[in-house]
Order: structure tokens, then sequence, then C-alpha cells
């Protein structure tokens, strides 16, 4: 059964909706499922985050994050990003931690990769 890694890289409300919507839909299907947050999309691993702001479609991101922290899925948030832009992981939800490049090229070596 393959692995997947989502990759956020967008403090971009739709990019954040599509790839939380299809994390939880891998992980509901039973794959290996992994995200990391790079770039500014480290700003969504903020537990005070609105996640609640609609996309065209209709759903936001608060329709699948909290699936994803009740489930536990591992959230790697890029440490030189959340550094840089003064974030703590203490603010971060509970199944996101810091982590680095060399731990996202091992997933990315063994998974399939989406880019949000």
């Amino acid at each position: 059964m393959p692995n997947f890694l989502f990759v956020l890289s967008h403090n971009d409300n739709e990019k954040a909706t599509r790839c939380f919507q299809f994390a939880k839909i891998a992980q509901e299907k039973g794959y290996k499922v992994n995200i990391f947050l790079i770039d500014s999309g480290v700003d969504w691993a903020i537990k005070d985050r609105n996640p609640t702001i609609r996309t065209d479609t209709g759903d936001c991101p608060g329709d699948y994050l909290p699936y994803l922290v009740e489930q536990e899925v591992e959230v790697g948030v890029c440490t030189p990003c959340a550094k840089n832009r003064n974030l703590d992981e203490a603010d971060f939800h509970s199944n996101m931690l810091l982590d680095g490049g060399p731990h996202l090229i091992e997933m990315a070596a063994e998974a399939k990769v989406f880019n949000f």
C-alpha cells in the first residue's frame, strides 16, 4: 500500500483546504499519510488560526484539519520557515512538530508526493 506525502507551501486558504481534504481522504482509506508545511504554509500549524473561511466550493480547512489532528496524522513544520516567522511549537496543533529537510527527503523517497 503506498504512502502519501502532502506538502503545503502556501498560506492560502484554497490550497490548504485541498491539501487537508486529500490527506483526510487518503487517511480514511487506510494509507500512510504525512504532511509537511514549508514556506508560508507553516502558518497553518498555529492552532488559534481561523480555519473556517470558505472556498468557492463551499468547504474550508476546518472541514478537514480537525480530523487530521484527532487521527494524529504526522505533520512536520519546517524549522527555519517557522523560526523566521517567530512561530513556536507550543502554539502548534498537537500533531505538528518542527522538522527539517532531511526528514522531508526521506519521506518523499518512500511516498507519492502532492504539492500545494
